[in-house]
């Protein structure tokens, strides 16, 4: 192989398959971080929707159930004040039936 031309064609051909591996190996490499750096912020943005649906239910159970204490003070007091005026018509009902007999 002593001739320069045919030499130089070899090494140019192994140079730019030299280049091309490396290359690919680049762009292999590139997209796979890109892949993996889409793949994190999805996870995360996953985690932060879950995070804030998870205090939004949070925040509504709490609401919700400060909502049915109220509501049972409510309940209970009414009944409370039903149950009084009851009373208060019984005791009239008796003193008319003492004031009769």
């Amino acid at each position: 192989m002593s001739n320069p031309t045919l030499q130089a064609f070899f090494l140019g051909r192994a140079l730019a398959t030299a280049i091309g591996e490396k290359l690919e190996e680049a762009i292999t490499t590139g997209m796979s971080g890109v892949g993996r750096f889409d793949a994190e912020q999805r996870e995360s943005l996953h985690r932060f929707v879950e995070d804030v649906f998870n205090q939004a239910q949070s925040s509504q159970a709490e609401v919700n159930s400060e909502a049915d204490v109220s509501d049972s003070g409510e309940d209970l007091q009414a009944t409370i004040d039903n149950l009084r005026a009851e009373i208060a018509q019984v005791r009239v009902a008796l003193q008319q039936y003492r004031s009769s007999s």
